[in-house]
């Protein structure tokens, strides 16, 4: 999957004179956790709830509230953004975008083609992606085998699998340092009782077995 599969497209975005007032009201509304910040098509910045709450009067203020939203009403955009914004273009991968993501320790990146916004991807977008690689969503069962690290280990595994009949909804493999490693299937059958005891006798260690919906 690339980006611009689970991209937000044509996301809201704010202008750098753009009140803080207003950028607060906006995520508010929208339950956002941030803005993309645009000048003539292009992000200059992004603000975040927790930007907004860097600038405003604490709760311990001895101002009024008419003084406190007089100061607020002054406060622009520009005054509380972060202007290096990490941006992403629209064909990246998932997993680089989750990488640069954990790397810089943020939570969504502005997606920039020929350097114009055409979308935002978040943490929840990654999420959802993860969710419906791994079909969560179906029925069927998850096993865990413990597999030594050797070419084709996970080709014998799969022709057993196809010898049974079984479909495969989606599968991982997991590599230790020990040069074995944990190869997590899902199958869309509830009751793979006959196939354990296949898969044990033939050497292929079940350590996990579940079972969802």
């Amino acid at each position: 999957m690339i980006v611009q599969e689970r991209m937000s497209r044509n996301p809201v975005t704010i202008t750098e004179t753009t009140p803080i007032l207003e950028a607060g009201e906006l995520m508010r509304k929208h339950n956002f956790a941030r803005l993309p910040v645009v000048r003539d098509g292009k992000v200059v910045g992004i603000i975040t709830r927790e930007d907004l709450l860097k600038v405003s009067p604490s709760a311990a203020t001895t101002l009024s509230v008419w003084e406190l939203n007089y100061v607020l009403s002054k406060l622009l955009v520009k005054e509380a953004m972060t202007r290096e914004v990490v941006t992403i273009e629209p064909e990246a991968t998932l997993e680089e975008a989750a990488l640069l993501m954990r790397t810089k320790g943020i939570g969504a990146l502005p997606v920039v083609k020929d350097g114009k916004l055409v979308g935002i991807i978040t943490e929840s977008d990654i999420f959802d992606a993860f969710i419906d690689l791994m079909g969560l969503k179906e029925t069927g069962t998850r096993l865990t085998l413990d597999l030594e690290n050797r070419i084709g280990v996970v080709a014998e595994v799969t022709e057993i699998l196809k010898e049974q009949g079984i479909n495969i909804i989606s599968m991982a493999l997991f590599n230790r340092e020990n040069k074995s490693g944990e190869l997590v299937l899902r199958l869309d059958r509830k009751d793979c009782g006959d196939l354990v005891d296949l898969l044990n006798r033939k050497g292929y260690k079940v350590v996990h077995v579940a079972t969802w919906a």
